[in-house]
Formats: C-alpha cells, structure tokens, sequence
C-alpha cells in the first residue's frame, strides 16, 4: 500500500507546501537523507490554534496540531522528493512546544507527530525523537516540528 493510500485511508491529505515564513527552504536532500523544515499548524496559511500549551491550548489541542504540523512536513519532503513512497524510513523528529509555566508534558503533545508518522508509515515511521518545551514559537504557535527522513535508492 502506499503512504499515500494510507494517509487517505486515515481521512487525510497532504496539503499544499507551506511557504515558508523568513528565509530558508521547505526541505532539503543531503545524500540519502532528507531534512524538512520545521513546520507549525497552519492550514491554508492560519495556526489552527494559538498560544501556549498549558494555558491557551490544552494537550489535546496541541496533540491535533502536532498532527497537522507533520502533514505539513510531508508537504515538505514531497516538494523535493517527487513521491512521499520513496521514503525507506522516518529517522528523527523534534518537536518544540510552546509552554506555559509549569508545563512539562511536551513528549505527550509530540506524540501527536509521532503517532501520526506510525499509522502512516507502520514500522518505517519509527524514529528517534526529540520534545522541546520553549518559552515561545513563531506567530504564537503552539507547536513545531521538524523530520528527518532517510530516501530509498
């Protein structure tokens, strides 16, 4: 099955390549590996939910927007590698939190990234994993993360 049958399986679509914010580029291939940039919840250009987890969002909210902050990852890859089928296996995640004072549940926030990047690519999407909390993120959102794919032959 390809991901993308599995992704739609799972009521989803990769959306368009996010423009980016400042300057730098969606993704970039470096030998077999492949580097997305970090990437927030926006759809269509607008945060899903704004501020700090543990205050304005709560770990639910910023669980489903770790979810579209990796989908916007895979938009990523998929500008610079053609084909999100030819990822052999999801190396690293980091994900950075927005916390309130007093926040320390950034890993199970990340987990929405991670759960996601699972029921996608099965055993493929297990990766090592990096959860952040952070005093503040771009345009006040919640959360960001970043992929680190490895590229088939």
């Amino acid at each position: 099955m390809s991901v993308y049958d599995r992704i739609a399986q799972l009521g989803l679509e990769v959306p368009p390549t996010p423009k980016p914010a400042a300057s730098y580029v969606p993704a970039v291939v470096a030998g077999k590996l492949a580097f997305a940039s970090g990437q927030t919840n926006t759809v269509a250009g607008v945060l899903t939910v704004k501020g700090k987890v543990g205050r304005e969002v709560s770990p639910e909210e910023a669980y489903q927007a770790a979810r579209v902050a990796v989908l916007n990852c895979l938009a990523c890859l998929e500008s610079v590698l053609g084909s999100l089928d030819r990822i052999k296996r999801v190396v690293k995640v980091t994900g950075y939190v927005a916390s309130a004072e007093g926040f320390g549940e950034q890993p199970r926030v990340i987990n929405g990234a991670s759960d996601l990047l699972l029921e996608v690519f099965g055993e493929r999407g297990q990766h090592a994993r990096a959860a952040l909390g952070v005093a503040e993120l771009p345009f006040g959102a919640p959360v960001e993360v970043e992929l680190i794919v490895e590229i088939k032959d």
